[in-house]
């Protein structure tokens, strides 16, 4: 945001209060086209003047009107140039302040409202949606304000050089008005159409974009073709339509003009060959008629840009008045954080199928981890472990009264404040299509400063991923690609915990950060959260029974519940769904020890 502007939350969303935010703006525009206007009314009256001198027999009057033609026609060219840059102006700045807002709200949103709104259809609404409400702002409002002041400007003129002319000339008003009402109606529902149909096309084009390896590696490209000409072609039938409306309003409002045209034309020389008006008023009456019909001629497409503009902003009103699922706590943001952790029966669910069945995916957990120590959440797939983990951040809805950090409930803390201390490393690692560097270091304010350089280095020493970093084309500032497609799976995983580590943070997140890694980098990575243990508190979601081990205490989840809880020690020697876990594992790497020995032996005997 600019200095000075208001943060994003305490900006007007609606299109009412976007104008009257920049309203000193638009009361500048307006009154300086009050004054191009009046001044096009002053030319026409000095034309006259001028015109039924030289016709009257005093051509030596000419000079004086003929001066301030030109001054007035200096002027109007600076109010016209003055109304556009106040008028346009207005309406790039609330473009500018409805994308601020749009991109808070989108931050603010949760998981419900992305299940409903692709991140195609989002796209389409944050460019083209936006771009057609900043013309309504600012051309459309222009011209809105425009006809208006031409109207009565030229109908001034209009009405004391002949009222019977300027009835005749206004014959086919009537009709350009029900064709301009009629052809407004039919926009409004084309445009949204329309938007609806880019939006759709977008998405489709942002999914294969981000997914092209994996509609490479099914030899999909046929049938991912096919969906994007379905949706390319909607998308053409929606442009067309909108298209020929568009295209038929323009030669039946011009039509409707030129009839008036015509009649004037008819009944004008008529009167000027009858002695009704003189010369200087014919042309004075012509130029105001001409000066007047441009507006209302062009009120059509000035009535579209309204049209498509109040079309795409109910769609990103979508965003607007969408209501976060997490919201900020009334409490004050406290001096310190130590980041104890209290889980206090804590229940989740998810929305079924219909509003009458809920998923509940965890039920009625409790444990607790002093400042400085770890817990390890283990369990089977869908035990509930990263729900866990992401409602610890407040990333979920959490509900209040079961998620404490020193004592105090997350649901009654500031978002910011809560985010900060808890950080969260994902299962699935997301990286930006940006340099390694720059994802490690996402959280600080310079990546380029030395100070940055080292502590985003020494993160990735920890993650055991600097190594390979130094080994890519660019090392750090390697660009890694949409959602870091030129890397390996273990290789964003281990990036994204580096970013973790970067904010140290007071509460360290991890859910199940090992996932995509060898025993050696596992066992390294382990000695790292070992000394981040040591200065943060840990929460490690893990199905590795190795990993669990080097935490102070192991939680162990089935079906959403606490089924036991202890130390590595105490759980391998009761009965169990960890001491099972740790037979299992522990079966597993015997046989991948016997499996490489074969393998050296023979390689051996080959050598031999």
């Amino acid at each position: 945001m600019a200095p000075g502007t208001p943060f994003p939350h305490a900006l007007p969303t609606t299109l009412g209060g976007q104008f009257a935010r920049h309203l000193p703006r638009y009361v500048a525009g307006t009154v300086v086209l009050g004054l191009f206007q009046l001044s096009l009314n002053r030319i026409d009256w000095l034309s006259k003047a001028a015109i039924d001198d030289v016709f009257g027999g005093a051509p030596e009057h000419v000079t004086g009107p003929a001066f301030w033609i030109l001054v007035l026609a200096v002027f109007a060219f600076a109010f016209r140039v003055s109304s556009r840059w106040f008028m346009f102006n207005a309406g790039r700045d609330a473009e500018y302040e409805l994308r601020a807002i749009l991109l808070h709200r989108l931050h603010r949103l949760g998981t419900a409202f992305y299940r409903k709104m692709s991140a195609g259809e989002i796209m389409s609404r944050s460019t083209g949606d936006l771009q057609q409400v900043r013309l309504l702002l600012g051309f459309g409002v222009l011209n809105i304000v425009n006809v208006f002041f031409a109207f009565g400007s030229a109908l001034e003129v209009m009405v004391a050089i002949s009222v019977r002319l300027t009835l005749v000339s206004f014959t086919m008003l009537p009709v350009l008005m029900v064709v301009t009402r009629s052809f407004s109606r039919q926009l409004f529902t084309k445009t949204r159409a329309n938007q609806e149909t880019l939006g759709k096309l977008s998405d489709v084009l942002q999914t294969n974009l981000a997914g092209v390896r994996v509609v490479r590696s099914f030899a999909l490209e046929a049938r991912e073709r096919g969906r994007f000409d379905v949706a390319n072609e909607a998308y053409l039938e929606a442009s067309l339509g909108l298209a020929r409306l568009r295209g038929l309003m323009g030669p039946m409002i011009g039509a409707a003009s030129s009839l008036g045209v015509l009649a004037f034309f008819w009944y004008g020389s008529t009167l000027l060959l009858e002695g009704g008006v003189s010369r200087g008023g014919f042309f004075a009456f012509w130029s105001a008629y001409g000066r007047m019909m441009w507006p209302m001629a062009s009120l059509g497409f000035a009535l579209s840009i309204v049209q498509r503009g109040r079309a795409s902003y109910t769609r990103l009103q979508d965003v607007f008045d969408a209501e976060p699922e997490v919201v900020d706590g009334p409490a004050p943001a406290p001096a310190k954080v130590d980041g104890a952790i209290d889980v206090k029966h804590l229940s989740f669910s998810y929305p079924g199928k219909d509003e009458h069945t809920v998923n509940t995916v965890v039920d009625d957990v409790s444990f607790s981890v002093p400042a400085g120590r770890s817990i390890a959440l283990v369990g089977r797939t869908g035990a509930g472990k990263s729900t866990i983990a992401m409602l610890l951040a407040r990333l979920l809805p959490t509900p209040g009264g079961s998620v404490f950090v020193d004592g105090k409930d997350v649901c009654e803390l500031p978002l910011s404040t809560v985010r900060e201390n808890v950080g969260y490393a994902q299962q699935d690692a997301f990286l930006f299509s940006t340099t390694v560097a720059r994802n490690v270091g996402l959280c600080l304010d310079d990546c380029d400063s030395d100070a940055a350089v080292l502590r985003i280095h020494e993160a990735a020493r920890e993650a055991q991923v600097l190594e390979e970093a130094l080994g890519l084309p660019e090392q750090f500032e390697t660009v890694v690609g949409e959602r870091g497609v030129q890397l390996s799976g273990g290789q964003k995983q281990r990036i994204a915990l580096a970013r973790a580590l970067v904010r140290e943070p007071k509460v360290l997140v991890l859910d199940d950060p090992l996932s995509a890694v060898d025993a050696k980098t596992e066992a390294a990575i382990l000695d790292a959260i070992e000394r981040q243990a040591k200065s943060r508190t840990v929460v490690l979601v893990t199905h590795r029974v190795a990993a669990a081990s080097r935490c102070d205490r192991i939680l162990v989840l089935d079906g959403g519940k606490v089924v036991d809880e202890g130390t590595h020690d105490e759980l391998v020697t009761r009965p169990g769904l960890y001491a099972s876990f740790a037979e299992e594992q522990s079966a597993a790497t015997e046989l991948e020890a016997i499996d490489v020995e074969t393998v050296d032996a023979k390689a051996a005997e080959v050598v031999a």
